[in-house]
């Protein structure tokens, strides 16, 4: 849900612009009831602010007319009943349902009056969602009944700008200016200019939105390659360092110097290993021996005993 407001068509050229329950309606001769459901329709709308009961008057006034639809006359009340009811349902948070509640009065899109398109146009684009009138617009357009309207090349541009461009259509939007013979030389470089400016902002935007995304991820992915190469290289210089202690002292020569060292220190100490004297001596020794050899070397790196 891109919009849950009420949508006010007051600012948009809507009912609440031209229609006041003060003003009279100058219409050629219509069916009385026509006109007095569109009088009270409108009265209900701008003064008394009761929009489900103005929406009933304008379903009712439309379908009164439903005996003479080629009627002149009858087509202006008509427009005017659907403009109101337009109005009705956008104050009632209703305005997906405006499209198809003025179609089923005209059945097809070619014979939407272009008062009634602009209104639609101008009402899906303040609500965001410019698509529900591509469609549409596109029947009327290829219309030659409508290319002759004098209005023509306004719901050109209302298309162009507020349907097309914001939908990112931007080739359409060239083809339609280049092939639209309600625009002149003038207006077609214009309009031209205005899709190149639409589309480097369009290309701008979305540099923009994924920039972000990728970035993080590329910087994290470094950070991490890099935390991981040096780790490697730590563990494969200490790896090195202790296989390089562990045969050095495991070797031979280090085994028969240990050796040397306590028999050197028994003979300077003239101790009798065999005598009862120096046994807590040679306890002691051992114990010292034991915690350096648990100091050097942890569980981890502690090289095999050897025989």
């Amino acid at each position: 849900m891109k919009n849950d407001l009420p949508v006010s068509l007051a600012g948009l050229g809507g009912p609440a612009g031209f229609l006041r329950s003060s003003e009279p309606l100058s219409l050629s001769p219509v069916p009385a009831p026509a006109t007095s459901l569109l009088e009270e329709a409108a009265d209900l709308l701008v003064v008394h602010l009761d929009f489900a009961a103005a929406l009933d008057r304008c379903e009712r006034g439309c379908e009164s007319l439903a005996s003479d639809p080629d009627c002149e006359s009858s087509a202006e009340v008509k427009c005017s009943l659907c403009i109101v009811g337009i109005q009705a349902l956008a104050e009632m948070n209703r305005w997906r349902e405006v499209l198809s509640w003025v179609l089923q009065y005209y059945q097809v899109p070619e014979r939407l009056p272009p008062k009634i398109l602009e209104l639609c146009i101008l009402l899906y684009s303040t609500v965001k969602e410019p698509h529900v009138m591509l469609e549409v617009l596109s029947y009327w357009l290829r219309d030659l009944t409508n290319q002759s309207l004098p209005s023509y090349g306004t719901l050109m541009e209302l298309h162009l700008l507020h349907v097309l461009l914001p939908l990112g259509q931007f080739v359409e939007a060239e083809e339609l200016v280049q092939s639209c013979d309600a625009f002149n030389k003038e207006q077609q470089l214009e309009a031209l200019r205005t899709i190149n400016e639409r589309r480097y902002q369009w290309v701008q935007q979305e540099e923009t939105q994924s920039a972000p995304e990728e970035q993080p991820a590329t910087a994290r992915e470094k950070l991490l390659s890099s935390v991981s190469r040096k780790l490697l290289t730590i563990l494969t210089v200490l790896r090195r360092a202790l296989g390089s202690m562990s045969s050095h002292f495991c070797s031979s020569p280090y085994k028969k110097m240990l050796l040397a060292a306590l028999i050197v220190c028994l003979v300077v100490v003239r101790l009798d290993p065999a005598a009862p004297t120096s046994l807590p001596f040679l306890y002691r020794l051992v114990q010292l021996c034991h915690q350096a050899w648990m100091a050097v070397f942890s569980p981890l790196y502690r090289p095999p005993v050897q025989d």
